[in-house]
Formats: structure tokens, C-alpha cells, sequence
């Protein structure tokens, strides 16, 4: 069976994002008052065939944190569309 997932990369909370801030600071001075905080990241679509969904959910996780992300300033998320 073929399942389809969208994997979200963030940068740690603690690490800083420049882009984040850049849009941020854009964002108030364009007039859109009151935003804090914007943070970049990226979202993949994975396609991938498998016998079963637990599976799958560990195929995505493993390539999610060996390849997609860097686990040493990144943070991965997936859900199954």
C-alpha cells in the first residue's frame, strides 16, 4: 500500500532564525501589528509503499531525522495525509 505524509522541519526552539526575524520584522512594518515571532522551516511530501502503516511511520521518522533533517539544530513532525 502507498501512504502519503507531509514532514515539517523547524529549527530548534533555541536555535536562531534569521529568515524568521527578517519576516517578522517585515511583517510590523507592512502594518501587520502585533506578530511576535515568525519561524521558518521547510515541508516535504513522502510517498512511500509499505505492508502497514506502523511501518511506514517508522520509515518516515528514520528518514525524517537521517536525511530530511539536521537533528543537531532541527526538529521533525509528520502526519499522515
Amino acid at each position: 500500500m502507498i501512504y502519503k505524509y507531509e514532514v515539517k522541519i523547524l529549527l530548534k526552539d533555541n536555535v536562531n532564525d534569521p529568515q524568521g526575524q527578517t519576516i517578522t520584522e517585515s511583517a510590523n512594518r507592512i502594518g501587520f501589528n502585533g506578530i511576535n515571532s515568525i519561524r521558518s522551516g521547510k515541508i516535504f511530501i513522502v510517498e512511500i509503499e509499505s505492508d502497514s502503516d506502523d511501518e511506514a511511520k517508522k520509515n518516515i521518522s528514520e528518514i525524517s531525522d537521517k536525511l530530511l533533517s539536521n537533528p543537531i539544530i532541527e526538529k521533525f513532525s509528520f502526519e499522515k495525509l
